[in-house]
């Protein structure tokens, strides 16, 4: 059944209204996609397994992958979540609102299919106006997935989820372009030593420096079927266009060299190929589109470009993506290497 989905393009002048009308939907057990920092999410009143599911539905979303659930304070925590450590407190107490997602054991006021059936729950309070007042006027904790089918680019504005979701979910907010561009980092409380389980804007120095210790717990590769797993983002293919996508890692100059060769073979096949590259490296080499990542010594460029760029290239029908791998692999851009390594289906490392 298709959905008449409402589009609400936010202002200043009609903020308070739309944001009445949008949390309405989510306590009548509706879905609306909302921006925050990181990307644009796909929310639902996360106590009401009704309501959830229906997210899954939209999105295609496996129902052993677990949702992260978004609140706009602490009490909140406090009724979602049991023995929050005292290390948990520290890190909410420096990063948010912001893009940190902390693993809790949860209460069993939170249904299973939020979940993904663990007796753990992941918290994350935004750092975005429109998301936290949706939280706040709903009057319950959001549910809310990245806004796109599952499987594809994560959306960074409300063309993307549009694209995606138009037809099968209740409304979209449309706050324009998110201002990171990658999800949030996921860390796992539960353990004696804190868990790394996706990278993201907040680096495992940052988190270091205010609690003492962490551990890595993710990796680059897609995890295959049969593994749980404690994250979203962990398993799957995740934030993959329709082409297929080469990522070339390495130095900048060799780097340049390796995708000239790769744009003369492919180019000999009859293929379509677009780059997703640096400004440096656009300088050396070009194709049918390319799309600029920023500078390769900026990830945070990079992050707010990567879904955005494979996103329209993959509207200029390109057979082939080709991602410049030379970018700085520090701080934020260990997130953007983890999806881009995700998304490819080959990676050349020189």
């Amino acid at each position: 059944m298709t959905i008449d989905t409402r589009i609400f393009r936010i202002t200043d002048n009609n903020f308070g209204g739309v944001i009445k009308e949008t949390s309405q939907i989510i306590q009548e057990g509706g879905t609306v996609a909302f921006p925050t920092e990181t990307v644009y999410g796909l929310g639902a009143d996360a106590l009401n397994p009704d309501a959830v599911l229906k997210i899954f539905e939209a999105k295609g979303r496996p129902a052993d992958n677990p949702l992260i659930v978004h609140v706009a304070d602490r009490k909140q925590c406090t009724e979602l979540a049991q023995d929050i450590p005292e290390m948990a407190s520290r890190l909410m107490d420096a990063f948010w609102p912001g893009p940190l997602t902390l693993i809790l054991k949860c209460k069993t006021i939170i249904p299973d299919i939020t979940t993904g059936g663990l007796d753990t729950v992941g918290l994350r309070m935004p750092d975005d106006r429109i998301a936290l007042e949706l939280i706040r006027c709903a009057g319950t904790p959001i549910a809310a997935p990245s806004a796109n089918r599952s499987g594809y680019p994560s959306p960074t504005n409300a063309e993307h989820v549009v694209h995606d979701l138009e037809g099968r979910i209740d409304a979209v907010i449309d706050g324009g372009n998110v201002n990171i561009g990658v999800e949030s980092t996921v860390v796992d409380m539960t353990a004696n030593v804190p868990v790394i389980l996706r990278p993201g804007n907040i680096s495992a120095e940052d988190i270091k420096r205010c609690i003492g210790a962490v551990q890595i717990g993710y990796t680059d590769r897609r995890m295959s079927g049969d593994e749980r797993v404690r994250s979203p983002g962990m398993k799957y293919t995740h934030y993959s266009p329709k082409a297929d996508v080469i990522l070339v890692e390495g130095e900048l100059s060799e780097v340049a060299d390796a995708i000239t060769a790769l744009i003369a073979d492919h180019y000999g096949k009859g293929m379509h190929v677009g780059l997703l590259v640096s400004n440096e490296v656009a300088r050396i080499v070009s194709a049918d589109a390319t799309f600029l990542l920023g500078k390769g010594q900026d990830p945070s460029q990079a992050a707010r470009s990567i879904f955005m760029g494979l996103r329209h290239l993959d509207n200029e029908n390109m057979d082939l993506i080709i991602v410049d791998g030379s970018i700085k692999n520090e701080g934020v851009g260990t997130a953007v290497f983890n999806r881009l390594r995700k998304a490819a289906d080959r990676i050349i490392k020189i």
